[in-house]
């Protein structure tokens, strides 16, 4: 016989508050943020309560926790716009990538060296990728000439994160932005 399921209890995002709290003791700090001491929990809670404010936990690792009286709903809408602006100010670095062959003509080179040189203005890894076919795998010093060639070209722009490396039946170089 199976047991019906048992609702699981939601679980509380954001720290500690009110009736929470599960120290029997806690350092104060009151709304005017003057640090009050080591007070007991009831009590500070009881004066949270008479100031129509929460009692929260700032610092739960400390002994005692630190303890402030204010708005919870202020402070997890200021917590929340803290972390929406931290990450409106990340910059998520991409790895873009350049394939050529050995036998590339200059205007093909020139193409994939502009887009190679927005790349890295726009802040993102570059990864040069040299692709070999056929007969051109006894010849794949033409294509390290070719990537020092690019190093060279970039080297006051670009840093060489991995230098040029054989990779089966390609090489590979990876240029970061300054």
């Amino acid at each position: 016989m199976r047991r019906p399921m048992r609702p699981v209890a939601p679980q509380k995002d954001g720290p500690q508050s009110n009736e929470d709290i599960s120290s029997p003791d806690v350092q104060l700090i009151d709304g005017e943020g003057a640090n009050r001491g080591v007070v007991r929990t009831r009590e500070a809670l009881a004066e949270a309560q008479e100031q129509g404010l929460d009692l929260v936990i700032i610092s739960p690792n400390a002994t005692p926790p630190v303890a402030k009286i204010l708005d919870l709903g202020r402070f997890k809408y200021s917590a929340q716009k803290k972390a929406a602006e931290a990450r409106k100010k990340q910059k998520v670095i991409e790895v873009k990538e350049i394939q050529m062959r050995p036998g590339i003509d200059t205007h093909d080179y020139e193409t994939k060296m502009k887009a190679l040189a927005r790349f890295l203005e726009d802040g993102d890894r570059v990864k040069v990728t040299m692709r070999f076919r056929g007969r051109e795998m006894a010849h794949q010093e033409l294509g390290m000439q070719l990537l020092v060639k690019v190093q060279n070209e970039f080297e006051a722009k670009a840093k060489v994160e991995s230098a040029p490396r054989s990779e089966g039946r390609q090489m590979v170089m990876v240029l970061a932005p300054k």
